[in-house]
């Protein structure tokens, strides 16, 4: 069974890059542009991992990561920050995401990151 990936991003240039990426690596891929969707998504089935950005129209991605991170259920679901803002510092003390990457990124360098939390 294909590993999944939820991905949390309003830019569509940006989230269909990355969801063609993922899915050319055989990733089963499940996006979203808004916090509302991804929650709904999540009702569905829990994924592999988790590409979450931070400033949304609906919400704030820290905010999410937070509820994750807080609940039993999905404590343990790996989940990569995304922001275009140099500031991980504040981000990395706002939520215990296990990846943090800033926009742009090195497409190689996104991939390996999935990689490494995803691998059977």
């Amino acid at each position: 069974m294909k590993k999944c990936i939820y991905v949390v991003e309003d830019n569509a240039a940006i989230r269909d890059v990355i969801e063609f990426m993922l899915t050319e690596d055989e990733y089963d891929v499940v996006v979203s542009p808004t916090v509302n969707d991804f929650w709904r998504q999540m009702q569905l089935r829990n994924p592999d991992m988790i590409v979450l950005d931070i400033k949304l129209p609906d919400g704030n991605g820290l905010e999410v990561c937070k509820k994750l991170k807080g609940s039993i259920k999905t404590y343990n679901i790996p989940v990569m920050m995304m922001s275009a803002n140099n500031y991980l510092s504040k981000v990395k003390s706002g939520c215990v995401a296990e990846e943090f990457i800033n926009k742009p990124f090195d497409l190689n360098d996104f991939a390996n990151r999935i990689e490494h939390y995803v691998a059977s």
